[in-house]
């Protein structure tokens, strides 16, 4: 048994499998890799990797199934999914994930190759642990996988504390503690027992106020941007390709832009902090259902037609369109009077969460400092939002807050 350190946990036990796990390639590339990608541009502090998270994860794994009375080989397979979970990762986290799964088809947990062969699969094999068993846990097929890839999974208990304490920012504390301890399996489904409605609605509030404060900062979002933007003219020349990049980490792939002539200037604009500014930050009410529902090409189309308006280079102008707001872990099972109910039906306070998500959704669209007010005015022509003239908006325009009912 070896004993770490750890800024969130205090001490972690870790044996058997998973402290064998440790020491393989695709853990140790986990230390090189940020777990909040660009959002240290935000908090200098926020230098945290996926090697800690992983350890974190498998810390609150092996408490749970301690609780869950579950062991033998069956608890040693979600304690190895637990290190291995997040060693699919593309450099810098699930920034550029979407522009590598645009061109290999393959998401972060699509990890195979990772885990049933070389050093990994040699200590799976050592402990008669099979490794089609552990990626299948990772993918989040079985029972067994809602524990770390699950709507209440302590992969999400894990993240918000250590983001929150890494950051500075209060707002992802939670008790992981009595989450862990309330963790029962009714049906097949992985839900909370009796009496933690609270609970549940706690861990929904702070990743509710984790986001617009930490994961959807504008600067993170203009730096996340901007690292697609590069990633995406890297991958267009012939030097590297998407399956190559994919295994690179962080440094590697900060070099990489720097030293080719296509993404160089983003690459040069992300090391030194140099990043490009709101031109547009636009409310969903102004925004058009074509633009929300735009697909990559589409975006990368208007993009072109705005920079053509606006008489500028066209990587002078990045088009950043979220998804439509979702709350995934809102359908998390909790146990009522002795029936497993959805929390978004239970709680009053979870709808109210869904209907902030969409009154902080924005739509961003970024320019160096030089060509802010001309790509402004050219997006509000080109995209036809209607903001009444107001481009920047950091708070709801006052009479347009939604109400529940609306959204009910």
């Amino acid at each position: 048994m070896m004993t770490i350190k750890d800024s969130v946990h205090d001490h972690i036990e870790v044996e058997g499998v998973a402290a064998d796990l440790l020491d393989t390639p695709p853990v140790q590339r986990l230390r090189r890799i940020k777990q909040l990608g660009t959002v240290a541009l935000v908090y200098p502090s926020a230098n945290h990797t996926r090697f800690e998270h992983s350890l974190g994860v498998f810390h609150l794994a092996d408490r749970a199934l301690d609780h869950l009375d579950i062991a033998g080989q069956r608890a040693d397979r979600v304690r190895a999914a637990a290190i291995l979970h997040d060693v699919g990762h593309s450099p810098y986290s699930h920034n550029i994930e979407g522009v590598v799964a645009r061109r290999t088809g393959k998401e972060h947990d699509d990890v195979d190759e990772l885990v049933t062969e070389g050093r990994v699969a040699a200590v799976l094999d050592n402990h008669d642990v099979d490794p089609e068993e552990v990626t299948a846990l990772i993918r989040g097929d079985g029972e067994l996988a809602q524990l770390v890839a699950g709507e209440l999974d302590v992969d999400r208990m894990d993240y918000l504390v250590r983001d929150a304490h890494h950051t500075g920012v209060p707002y992802g504390t939670i008790d992981h503690g009595r989450l862990v301890r309330e963790l029962t399996f009714i049906d097949g489904d992985l839900v909370l027992d009796e009496g933690n409605v609270q609970s549940a609605e706690s861990l929904l509030l702070a990743r509710a106020l984790m986001n617009p404060t930490v994961y959807s900062h504008h600067v993170a979002r203009i730096s996340k941007s901007m690292l697609r933007r590069g990633t995406e003219a890297l991958l267009g020349t012939a030097e590297i390709d998407a399956e190559q990049l994919r295994r690179m980490d962080d440094h590697e792939l900060s070099v990489a832009l720097r030293s080719h002539e296509q993404s160089q200037q983003f690459g040069r604009r992300l090391v030194e902090r140099d990043l490009y500014k709101r031109a547009v930050w636009a409310e969903m009410g102004d925004v058009s259902d074509a633009l929300l529902d735009a697909d990559h090409d589409e975006v990368r189309n208007f993009e072109e037609q705005v920079a053509a308006d606006a008489n500028v280079d066209p990587d002078a102008v990045v088009l950043d369109v979220p998804g439509r707001p979702s709350m995934r872990e809102s359908t998390t099972g909790v146990l009522v009077g002795g029936e497993v109910r959805r929390l978004d039906e239970q709680s009053t306070l979870v709808r109210a969460l869904q209907v902030a998500q969409r009154e902080q959704w924005r739509l961003g669209v970024y320019a160096p400092e030089s060509h802010v007010e001309a790509v402004g005015q050219a997006a509000e022509r080109v995209l036809g939002l209607e903001t009444d003239g107001a481009l920047i908006s950091d708070v709801n325009t006052p009479g347009r807050y939604a109400s529940l009912a609306e959204f009910e």
